[in-house]
């Protein structure tokens, strides 16, 4: 599966791509915000496209004029409230490289996975949650239409800490309306 955006080719996760995928998590602003250590290694990228990135969902963000990957956005699989059993949820998840921030990339992206997931994938409801200090990451949330639900203490078992987690909201339902409203 593939989306096009206005500068973005979302695409599957080739092995090919763990020397941009590399570059841009080994910088220590972005995994340790998100709840990652910074990549190590090349090697350890390459495992991650193999593991982690080979989920369907999820999508390699490729600049369509240069076809380099700048980050990744898709499903984490899942939804943090549990307080729907057996509705289709599930967890909207991003990163970006820094020499890309502040062009609107990730909402461009994320915009075109919600549809995605709205209509190819029969999601009622989608997550997107941000620890306590990432608030572009909350700036994304509120330009995509994601409501604030609530707040709670989790773990970054990847870095080994506990941190204030904000969970926010978008409804199949209020998504359409968006989408209605800007026609």
């Amino acid at each position: 599966m593939e989306l096009e955006t206005a500068h973005l080719l979302l695409r599957p996760f080739r092995e090919a791509d763990a020397g941009d995928v590399f570059t841009y998590a080994s910088d220590p602003r972005v995994g340790p915000i998100a709840g990652w250590p910074p990549h190590k290694s090349r090697e350890e990228s390459l495992e991650i496209i193999r593991t982690v990135f080979a989920a369907p969902g999820v999508f390699a963000m490729a600049l369509r004029e240069t076809g380099r990957v700048v980050g990744s956005v898709g499903f984490v699989d899942g939804h943090p409230a549990g307080l729907c059993p057996g509705c289709p949820d599930d967890e909207l998840g991003y990163a970006l490289a820094p020499d890309c921030w502040g062009r609107g990339l990730v909402p461009e992206a994320s915009k075109a996975v919600l549809e995605y997931g709205f209509t190819q994938l029969g999601l009622r409801r989608i997550w997107c949650g941000h620890y306590a200090g990432n608030w572009r990451s909350a700036r994304c949330m509120d330009k995509c239409g994601f409501h604030y639900a609530f707040a709670r203490p989790t773990r970054a078992a990847l870095l080994g800490e506990d941190r204030q987690t904000y969970y926010y909201l978008l409804t199949e339902e209020a998504w359409r309306g968006r989408i209605s409203g800007a026609l």
